[in-house]
Protein backbone atom coordinates (compact mmCIF):
# COMPACT_ATOMS: atom_id res chain seq x y z
CA UNK A 1 0.00 0.00 0.00
CA UNK A 2 1.28 3.47 -0.84
CA UNK A 3 1.94 5.96 1.93
CA UNK A 4 -0.39 8.24 -0.03
CA UNK A 5 -3.32 6.38 1.56
CA UNK A 6 -2.10 7.27 5.07
CA UNK A 7 -2.00 11.04 4.49
CA UNK A 8 -4.68 13.16 6.16
CA UNK A 9 -5.97 15.37 3.36
CA UNK A 10 -7.34 17.84 5.93
CA UNK A 11 -3.87 18.52 7.37
CA UNK A 12 -1.78 19.02 4.28
CA UNK A 13 0.94 21.67 4.17
CA UNK A 14 -0.03 24.54 1.93
CA UNK A 15 3.53 25.12 0.76
CA UNK A 16 6.43 22.66 0.54
CA UNK A 17 9.96 23.88 -0.21
CA UNK A 18 12.75 21.53 -1.28
CA UNK A 19 16.54 21.85 -1.32
CA UNK A 20 17.40 19.33 -4.02
CA UNK A 21 20.86 18.16 -2.98
CA UNK A 22 23.05 15.26 -4.03
CA UNK A 23 22.89 15.16 -7.85
CA UNK A 24 26.67 15.26 -8.22
CA UNK A 25 27.39 12.70 -5.50
CA UNK A 26 24.69 10.40 -6.89
CA UNK A 27 26.36 10.51 -10.32
CA UNK A 28 29.88 10.06 -8.90
CA UNK A 29 28.79 6.94 -7.03
CA UNK A 30 27.78 5.51 -10.41
CA UNK A 31 30.98 6.52 -12.17
CA UNK A 32 29.18 9.22 -14.15
CA UNK A 33 29.73 12.94 -14.64
CA UNK A 34 27.84 15.56 -12.64
CA UNK A 35 25.69 16.47 -15.64
CA UNK A 36 24.22 12.95 -15.58
CA UNK A 37 23.14 13.53 -11.99
CA UNK A 38 21.52 16.84 -12.89
CA UNK A 39 19.61 15.17 -15.75
CA UNK A 40 18.28 12.50 -13.42
CA UNK A 41 17.43 15.21 -10.91
CA UNK A 42 15.05 16.71 -13.47
CA UNK A 43 13.19 13.39 -13.54
CA UNK A 44 12.72 13.60 -9.78
CA UNK A 45 11.35 17.14 -10.14
CA UNK A 46 8.79 15.86 -12.65
CA UNK A 47 7.73 13.01 -10.37
CA UNK A 48 7.44 15.26 -7.32
CA UNK A 49 5.44 17.89 -9.18
CA UNK A 50 3.03 15.17 -10.30
CA UNK A 51 2.74 13.85 -6.73
CA UNK A 52 2.21 17.32 -5.28
CA UNK A 53 -0.47 17.98 -7.90
CA UNK A 54 -2.16 14.68 -7.03
CA UNK A 55 -2.18 15.65 -3.35
CA UNK A 56 -3.65 19.04 -4.14
CA UNK A 57 -0.85 21.06 -2.53
CA UNK A 58 -1.02 24.70 -3.52
CA UNK A 59 2.70 25.63 -3.64
CA UNK A 60 5.97 23.82 -4.28
CA UNK A 61 9.26 25.73 -4.31
CA UNK A 62 12.46 24.01 -5.46
CA UNK A 63 15.95 25.44 -4.94
CA UNK A 64 17.16 25.12 -8.50
CA UNK A 65 20.25 27.34 -8.72
CA UNK A 66 21.74 29.60 -6.06
CA UNK A 67 23.66 32.83 -6.53
CA UNK A 68 26.66 30.95 -5.15
CA UNK A 69 26.32 28.36 -7.91
CA UNK A 70 27.55 30.96 -10.41
CA UNK A 71 30.98 30.29 -8.86
CA UNK A 72 31.01 26.67 -10.04
CA UNK A 73 33.20 25.69 -13.03
CA UNK A 74 31.97 27.49 -16.14
CA UNK A 75 31.38 24.23 -18.00
CA UNK A 76 29.02 22.99 -15.27
CA UNK A 77 27.15 26.31 -15.15
CA UNK A 78 26.68 26.22 -18.92
CA UNK A 79 25.44 22.63 -18.68
CA UNK A 80 22.95 23.58 -15.98
CA UNK A 81 21.64 26.55 -17.98
CA UNK A 82 21.30 24.39 -21.10
CA UNK A 83 19.52 21.73 -19.06
CA UNK A 84 17.18 24.37 -17.69
CA UNK A 85 16.16 25.45 -21.18
CA UNK A 86 15.70 21.87 -22.36
CA UNK A 87 13.74 20.87 -19.26
CA UNK A 88 11.35 23.82 -19.48
CA UNK A 89 10.65 23.11 -23.15
CA UNK A 90 10.04 19.45 -22.42
CA UNK A 91 8.01 19.87 -19.24
CA UNK A 92 5.69 22.72 -20.30
CA UNK A 93 3.10 20.37 -21.89
CA UNK A 94 2.94 18.32 -18.67
CA UNK A 95 2.59 21.48 -16.59
CA UNK A 96 -0.37 22.43 -18.75
CA UNK A 97 -1.86 18.93 -18.54
CA UNK A 98 -1.55 18.91 -14.74
CA UNK A 99 -2.88 22.48 -14.37
CA UNK A 100 0.42 23.64 -12.80
CA UNK A 101 1.40 27.30 -12.82
CA UNK A 102 5.10 28.16 -13.04
CA UNK A 103 6.72 31.05 -11.19
CA UNK A 104 10.35 31.97 -10.51
CA UNK A 105 12.11 33.95 -7.78
CA UNK A 106 15.66 35.23 -7.65
CA UNK A 107 18.02 37.51 -9.55
CA UNK A 108 16.65 36.35 -12.90
CA UNK A 109 18.45 39.11 -14.81
CA UNK A 110 21.69 37.12 -14.41
CA UNK A 111 20.31 34.23 -16.45
CA UNK A 112 21.54 33.80 -20.03
CA UNK A 113 19.12 35.35 -22.51
CA UNK A 114 17.84 32.03 -23.89
CA UNK A 115 17.21 30.64 -20.41
CA UNK A 116 15.47 33.85 -19.32
CA UNK A 117 13.24 34.02 -22.40
CA UNK A 118 12.32 30.33 -22.20
CA UNK A 119 11.47 30.71 -18.53
CA UNK A 120 9.31 33.78 -19.10
CA UNK A 121 7.50 32.09 -21.97
CA UNK A 122 6.58 29.12 -19.79
CA UNK A 123 5.52 31.41 -16.93
CA UNK A 124 3.21 33.28 -19.30
CA UNK A 125 1.84 30.11 -20.90
CA UNK A 126 0.96 28.54 -17.54
CA UNK A 127 -0.20 31.74 -15.83
CA UNK A 128 -3.90 30.84 -16.03
CA UNK A 129 -3.48 27.40 -14.48
CA UNK A 130 -5.21 27.06 -11.11
CA UNK A 131 -3.69 23.94 -9.57
CA UNK A 132 -0.29 23.73 -7.88
CA UNK A 133 2.09 26.67 -8.27
CA UNK A 134 5.63 25.48 -8.95
CA UNK A 135 8.18 28.10 -7.91
CA UNK A 136 11.73 27.83 -9.23
CA UNK A 137 14.31 29.54 -7.02
CA UNK A 138 16.80 30.51 -9.72
CA UNK A 139 19.93 32.58 -9.23
CA UNK A 140 18.56 32.93 -5.72
CA UNK A 141 19.96 33.38 -2.25
CA UNK A 142 18.19 34.64 0.83
CA UNK A 143 20.89 37.17 1.75
CA UNK A 144 20.73 38.60 -1.77
CA UNK A 145 16.94 38.74 -1.53
CA UNK A 146 16.90 40.48 1.85
CA UNK A 147 19.62 42.93 0.80
CA UNK A 148 17.69 43.73 -2.39
CA UNK A 149 14.52 44.28 -0.35
CA UNK A 150 16.31 46.65 2.04
CA UNK A 151 17.68 48.64 -0.90
CA UNK A 152 14.16 49.01 -2.30
CA UNK A 153 12.77 50.07 1.06
CA UNK A 154 15.58 52.62 1.49
CA UNK A 155 14.74 54.13 -1.90
CA UNK A 156 11.08 54.38 -0.92
CA UNK A 157 12.06 56.22 2.27
CA UNK A 158 14.34 58.61 0.37
CA UNK A 159 11.50 59.30 -2.08
CA UNK A 160 9.17 60.06 0.81
CA UNK A 161 6.79 57.23 -0.04
CA UNK A 162 7.12 55.54 3.35
CA UNK A 163 8.69 56.34 6.71
CA UNK A 164 10.79 54.06 8.93
CA UNK A 165 7.80 53.71 11.26
CA UNK A 166 5.80 52.23 8.38
CA UNK A 167 8.12 49.24 8.15
CA UNK A 168 6.48 46.12 9.57
CA UNK A 169 7.07 42.41 8.98
CA UNK A 170 4.29 42.48 6.39
CA UNK A 171 5.95 45.40 4.59
CA UNK A 172 9.29 43.59 4.47
CA UNK A 173 7.56 40.51 3.06
CA UNK A 174 6.06 42.64 0.31
CA UNK A 175 9.52 43.65 -0.88
CA UNK A 176 10.82 40.09 -1.10
CA UNK A 177 10.80 38.20 -4.40
CA UNK A 178 8.28 35.79 -2.84
CA UNK A 179 5.63 38.50 -2.43
CA UNK A 180 2.18 36.93 -2.63
CA UNK A 181 3.49 33.42 -1.97
CA UNK A 182 2.66 31.96 1.47
CA UNK A 183 5.60 30.97 3.67
CA UNK A 184 6.57 27.28 3.45
CA UNK A 185 5.09 24.94 6.04
CA UNK A 186 7.58 22.17 5.32
CA UNK A 187 11.18 22.25 4.14
CA UNK A 188 12.67 19.07 2.72
CA UNK A 189 16.40 18.70 2.13
CA UNK A 190 17.89 15.65 0.45
CA UNK A 191 21.52 14.55 0.31
CA UNK A 192 22.31 14.21 4.01
CA UNK A 193 23.27 17.80 4.86
CA UNK A 194 21.43 19.50 7.73
CA UNK A 195 21.54 23.18 6.83
CA UNK A 196 19.40 25.53 4.76
CA UNK A 197 22.22 27.00 2.63
CA UNK A 198 21.02 30.57 2.29
CA UNK A 199 17.51 29.51 1.22
CA UNK A 200 14.36 31.43 2.21
CA UNK A 201 15.82 32.60 5.54
CA UNK A 202 12.92 34.98 6.21
CA UNK A 203 10.18 32.68 4.95
CA UNK A 204 11.27 29.51 6.78
CA UNK A 205 10.88 31.03 10.25
CA UNK A 206 8.11 28.61 11.28
CA UNK A 207 8.57 25.77 8.81
CA UNK A 208 9.05 22.16 9.86
CA UNK A 209 12.38 20.74 8.64
CA UNK A 210 12.73 17.26 7.17
CA UNK A 211 16.22 15.97 6.31
CA UNK A 212 16.99 12.75 4.46
CA UNK A 213 20.27 11.08 3.45
CA UNK A 214 18.74 10.10 0.11
CA UNK A 215 20.23 11.88 -2.89
CA UNK A 216 17.79 13.92 -4.96
CA UNK A 217 17.73 11.65 -8.05
CA UNK A 218 16.42 8.83 -5.81
CA UNK A 219 13.78 10.99 -4.11
CA UNK A 220 10.38 10.14 -5.57
CA UNK A 221 6.69 10.03 -4.63
CA UNK A 222 6.86 7.69 -1.64
CA UNK A 223 9.68 9.71 -0.09
CA UNK A 224 7.57 12.86 -0.46
CA UNK A 225 4.62 11.16 1.20
CA UNK A 226 6.89 10.07 4.06
CA UNK A 227 8.00 13.68 4.57
CA UNK A 228 4.39 14.87 4.61
CA UNK A 229 3.47 12.23 7.18
CA UNK A 230 6.36 13.50 9.30
CA UNK A 231 4.93 17.00 8.97
CA UNK A 232 1.47 15.83 9.98
CA UNK A 233 2.94 14.25 13.11
CA UNK A 234 4.41 17.55 14.24
CA UNK A 235 2.67 19.90 16.70
CA UNK A 236 2.84 23.40 15.23
CA UNK A 237 2.49 25.81 18.15
CA UNK A 238 3.74 29.12 16.70
CA UNK A 239 4.85 30.27 20.16
CA UNK A 240 1.77 28.99 22.00
CA UNK A 241 1.60 26.09 24.46
CA UNK A 242 0.16 22.69 23.67
CA UNK A 243 -2.72 23.42 26.04
CA UNK A 244 -3.62 26.59 24.12
CA UNK A 245 -3.91 24.61 20.90
CA UNK A 246 -6.48 22.30 22.49
CA UNK A 247 -8.72 25.15 23.65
Amino acid sequence: MSLFDSIDEDRLPKHVAIIMDGNGRWAKARGKGRSFGHQEGVVSVRKIVEAVSRLGLKYLTVYTFSTENWNRPQAEVQTLMSLLVTAIHRETPDLMKNNVRLMAVGNLERLPQEAYQTLQQCIEETSSNTGTTLVLALSYSARWEITHALQQIAREILDGKITPNDITEAVVSDYLTTKGIPDPDLLIRTGGEKRISNFLLWQLSYAEFYFTDMYWPDFREEELYEAILYYQDRERRFGKTSEQLIL
